[in-house]
């Protein structure tokens, strides 16, 4: 069962018991475990939020990789070609507001705080453009004549596919 379907059938708050009850510490940095695409990544340790937001998850930027690939450069939160201005308050020294990051970013977030559980969906902008731009993918079918035809050779005009099966 993947954890799409595991948060669908039993949501987020029914992990605490396969977890364990962890308390918040106002003295220091806590575990939590976060899940994403998948996996699980379980973080030793996790910073306090310095407004205390109960469900803002700073985690330190060298964990960021693992959690989602992303890692923290000059130019904001980079991953593949894709990198996202931060603004100075996401982060505080070595510590990274995930929440924060992924409200940004439109994605969506199911915590249990008490659990210490963070679930992140995906990340719409690495779901493809096409989705959002209405452009199809490129491919090559034949024409009622025979002839190779790419819907790339109407760029700039409207274009009807009309695709059918026999079965």
């Amino acid at each position: 069962m993947d954890r799409r379907d595991f948060l669908e059938i039993t949501a987020a708050g029914a992990l605490s018991p396969l977890l364990g009850r962890v308390r918040v510490s106002a003295a220091g940095p806590s575990p939590a475990t976060v899940l994403y695409d998948d996996r699980s990544v379980s973080l030793s340790m996790t910073g306090m939020d310095p407004r205390n937001v109960a469900d803002a998850l700073w985690v330190r930027k060298n964990n960021l990789p693992d959690i989602n690939g992303f890692t923290i450069k000059p130019e904001g939160a980079c991953r593949a070609e894709v990198c996202v201005p931060i603004p100075k308050d996401m982060m505080r020294g070595q510590y990274f507001n995930l929440t924060a990051f992924s409200k940004k970013i439109g994605q969506s977030v199911v915590s249990d705080v008490e659990a210490r559980v963070w679930s992140f969906g995906e990340i719409p902008v690495f779901r493809g453009a096409f989705l959002e731009s209405r452009i199809a993918p490129d491919f090559a079918v034949p024409d009622r004549k025979g002839r190779i035809v790419h819907p790339s050779d109407f760029r700039g005009k409207k274009l009807l596919v009309t695709t059918w099966a026999s079965w």
